[in-house]
């Protein structure tokens, strides 16, 4: 009874996993849309480009255009992850769970539609209301409805990838044929979200009313709400599961109508205007103060690492943290410099949400707020670019408070590297020494620098028991995401590091190989070879 509850709850994590690896397949879309609103903001914005941006100018419309481009994504974002957790979760033709999502979406919301506008008083619901503000209504596709944000969509993408893979490859009667694959699953869908419409019409306004009052706990919360949110964020990254914590506050409803990211988008000319301090103009942006670790807390700790090193391998060691500790503090993906120590030292990793959580609570007590979640492109683009000129004494303020928390990071990690003798990189024993190939070595080694294109891939692959071991794979934007059959089939942390990866996590049969920012197409390889 025990290993069969253990088993179950194995098999849960790994779904949960597998499904916060698909949602960021959108995310990846957000860096350029992001850096498109922020320039086109700055551009536009009259406080800062003077006559320039006169909306009857030509310099202002040009740009208008290009800007209400790069809203797309933002403004159509439960459609984008409609179509995009298919793409990862779908285990046989995405392309096709695609489009069977998106039909059964809008189907869903005309269903959701009609039934407000004949019963909405039955519901609690005044469809005539204007959508947006307090109404709990809103527009998706032409379609009024009850707005039930990411958690809707998310919900009928999710059941229409059960369906999915469940109903694609049913073998009809040949005289039925024309009905069978997508159709199929269109068919079974159409029956199937009838009941889950009439069921969130009855629990969705009851669930709006538990979100308002959340939203004025979070409200009240102060410093306190930030510690707790910014803590839990980095503390849940070695299982999988932070985008799960982050994303209804960063794409949804749950802090500000629309999400942060949304809201700070659409206030930033607003902002840019005024001259009355940010975190009084947008005090719900401080959940997206989780980058402020990744700026300033990752050099800190590479240095910590640099300085505890062996002198005879200091060298080498810089050569492995510089371009971990610049994709960190650049483009805001820490998993390479977390995933270093991790496994090696785990109390580190607690030690690091713990002070991310400390510097976020105290940046945010000193007004600061804002998109500052990834990297300083991202940074740049939603706050510094467009927001510098009338607010940079709280950029400032961000300046000598992450400077600070650097050295405090640097102070503590080196203390309790040496109190511990923790063997992080550098430190490991002579006859235990580890090196860090890159994938250039990798191919070098395989064929003298000739290989095709799929050998990290296929090493990969060779590293987890080969294909007859693989149950299923996705990804991350650094992490190839597998579930294999037998864990003691799968190579250690030392061989995936000398294939060119920057090493492995295994929790049982869920193993996550730590590839960067290159996964992607790592991943399309290694579906290939399966």
């Amino acid at each position: 009874m025990y290993v069969s509850r253990e088993k179950g709850g194995q098999n849960m994590l790994q779904k949960i996993q597998r499904f916060g690896g698909a949602m960021f397949t959108p995310v990846l879309l957000f860096a350029f849309a992001g850096t498109t609103i922020g320039i086109g903001t700055l551009f536009t914005t009259e406080a800062i480009m003077g006559g320039l941006a006169d909306p009857n100018g030509l310099w202002y419309q040009v740009w208008n255009v290009i800007l209400q481009g790069g809203w797309t994504v933002f403004n159509q974002l439960p459609l984008i992850f409609v179509v995009g957790l298919p793409i990862g979760l779908a285990k046989k033709q995405q392309a096709r769970c695609c489009m069977e999502a998106l039909v059964l979406y809008l189907t869903f919301q005309y269903f959701l539609s009609t039934i407000l506008s004949q019963w909405g008083g039955t519901f609690g619901v005044d469809f005539a209301a204007e959508t947006g503000g307090t109404s709990g209504l809103t527009m998706i596709a032409s379609i009024k409805t009850l707005d039930m944000g990411m958690i809707g969509a998310l919900m009928i993408s999710c059941i229409v990838v059960y369906l999915h893979n469940k109903f694609f490859d049913t073998e009809l009667p040949e005289w039925l044929g024309t009905f069978s694959g997508s159709s199929f699953v269109v068919i079974v869908g159409f029956f199937a979200l009838l009941p889950v419409a009439f069921l969130s019409a009855w629990l969705w306004p009851i669930v709006q009313d538990g979100m308002r009052a959340f939203q004025g706990f979070v409200a009240g919360a102060g410093s306190i709400g930030v510690w707790i949110f910014i803590f839990m964020e980095r503390i849940l990254i070695p299982f999988g599961l932070h985008h799960l914590m982050y994303f209804p506050f960063f794409y949804d409803s749950v802090i500000i109508n629309g999400g942060v990211y949304s809201a700070w988008a659409t206030a930033l000319p607003d902002l840019a205007a005024s001259s009355d301090s940010l975190k009084s103009l947008a005090p719900w942006a401080w959940p997206t103060l989780t980058g402020l670790s990744k700026v300033f807390g990752c050099p800190g700790i590479a240095l910590a690492f640099y300085a505890t090193a062996k002198d005879k391998k200091k060298k080498q060691i810089a050569g492995l943290l510089i371009p971990i500790t610049l994709t960190a503090i650049v483009c805001g993906i820490t998993e390479p410099i977390e995933f270093t120590f991790l496994f090696i030292a785990p109390v580190l990793f607690v030690v690091h949400a713990v002070l991310a959580a400390t510097l976020a609570t105290v940046a945010n007590a000193l007004g600061v707020v804002g998109v500052l979640s990834g990297g300083l492109i991202e940074m740049s683009a939603l706050n510094f670019i467009p927001l510098m000129a009338s607010h940079w004494q709280t950029y400032l303020t961000l300046l000598v408070v992450g400077l600070v928390f650097t050295g405090i990071y640097f102070i503590v990690f080196r203390f309790l590297i040496l109190k511990f003798d923790f063997k992080t990189p550098g430190r490991e024993d002579d006859e235990e020494e580890i090196k860090f190939h890159t994938k250039a070595d990798f191919k070098e080694k395989q064929a003298g620098g000739k290989v095709e294109k799929q050998s990290l891939a296929a090493a990969i692959l060779e590293g987890l028991g080969g294909k007859d071991n693989i149950v299923d794979v996705t990804n991350c934007a650094t992490r190839l995401r597998v579930n294999v059959k037998d864990e003691k089939l799968v190579q250690s942390d030392s061989y995936f590091k000398s294939i060119g990866t920057h090493g492995l996590k295994a929790t049982k049969t869920n193993i996550q190989v730590i590839v960067g920012l290159k996964v992607p197409s790592v991943r399309e390889d290694f579906e290939a070879l399966l």
